[in-house]
């Protein structure tokens, strides 16, 4: 635009003597004329054969653009937004009648009935679910697709708003990612009052997430952390999904022997199927997956308090579709795309490691 700003679109009917549109210009400073809701348009402030005389005079070349968007009171682009509006009127002979269209106003649709009984549950649960997951939770279950923001905006009108988690700090690095779908998953428990009914009692939310990927391979409610629960969690995902090539665990004692030099109960039973360890010994090494935690945490707890559940058994068949569903249909920041389209990518172009699960007389993998 030749060195000039951009105009605010709010304010493209800014006057020639500078005043903003919006204002009338015979109230007195400071208050407006309460016409219009926010701001005047041009159908609103100038007459409509006074815009066809210029836009007539601009045509037959008595005018430069400059000097007819001033006259009009509007930026260069929404003149010639007009007069693209006015030629088009002179092609079909209708100029003589032609007047600016208005535009802005609320346009959306009113939300259907069961969009709104959703949305108000939710949202009146305790804790109050987040709006992000409110707008995923009407996909998943009404395929309704509404951005976070509109479900902000509706509960701040109608008295449902809750305050949003202030962002985290960016890392100071990069964290490495693997290369191949399925070279490393990172395993983490992670225990929390899920339920309302039991705040004091952590309940340990098994986590299984693909590094390369973000492909959450498993998520499921336990009533303690201990080897019987990983030796049913685990196979469920392999079987799914394959063998990966190694787990990123903590220095749990189910993982982490006493003498470096043998394996864990748990860890020879990995061994035994080709899959490896690798310790970390920080909760910072393994952020996917506590990023993962952090997510379940603002969720699941008002789900299961809008749903009365109150018991793992009730709640795993809900977690396993809400899994599906974030693989599926929401979309990681981080590799701009969702976990299952980057399985399907790594997959076509070469970059997996997962072996398939063979047949077990035992029974152990099912």
């Amino acid at each position: 635009m030749r060195g000039k700003a951009k105009r605010d679109p709010a304010r493209r009917s800014e006057g020639p003597q500078g005043r903003r549109a919006g204002i009338d210009p015979v109230a007195p400073p400071g208050q407006s004329s309460g016409c219009e809701k926010h701001y005047r348009q041009l159908a609103h402030c100038l007459g409509s054969p006074l815009i066809r005389e210029v836009l007539t005079s601009f045509r037959e070349g008595h005018l430069s653009a400059s000097f007819a968007a001033e006259r009009l009171g509007i930026g260069r682009t929404r003149f010639y937004e007009l007069y693209a509006a006015f030629l088009r009127s002179c092609a079909t002979r209708t100029s003589a009648s032609w007047s600016p269209g208005l535009s802005g106003g609320d346009r959306s649709e009113a939300w259907p009935k069961p969009v709104v009984a959703l949305t108000r549950k939710l949202l009146g649960a305790r804790p109050p679910a987040a709006y992000r997951f409110v707008a995923s939770e009407m996909l998943r279950r009404l395929q309704c697709q509404v951005d976070p923001a509109s479900v902000r905006r509706w509960a701040l009108a109608h008295d449902l708003a809750h305050d949003t988690p202030r962002p985290r700090p960016k890392a100071a690095t990069r964290r490495w990612q693997s290369l191949k779908l399925g070279a490393l998953w990172q395993l983490d428990a992670s225990p929390h009052p899920w339920f309302l009914h039991h705040h004091r009692r952590l309940y340990p939310l098994l986590d299984l997430l693909d590094d390369c990927t973000r492909l959450c391979t498993g998520a499921r409610l336990y009533h303690a952390e201990n080897l019987l629960a990983y030796l049913d969690f685990l196979p469920a995902a392999f079987c799914e999904y394959g063998f990966p090539l190694e787990l990123y665990v903590d220095c749990h004692s189910l993982f982490f022997p006493q003498n470096p030099d043998s394996l864990t109960q748990l860890g020879s039973a990995l061994h035994f199927y080709g899959i490896s360890l690798r310790y970390a010994h920080t909760p910072q090494a393994k952020g996917k997956v506590e990023r993962l935690h952090l997510c379940w945490q603002r969720r699941l707890p008002s789900l299961f308090s809008a749903e009365s559940i109150l018991t793992p058994e009730a709640a795993n068949p809900l977690l396993q579709d809400l899994r599906l569903h974030r693989n599926r249909a929401e979309r990681h920041r981080e590799i701009a795309m969702t976990p299952d389209a980057a399985a399907k990518a790594a997959l076509r172009e070469g970059r997996s490691v997962l072996r398939s699960v063979p047949r077990c007389p035992l029974g152990l993998l099912r």
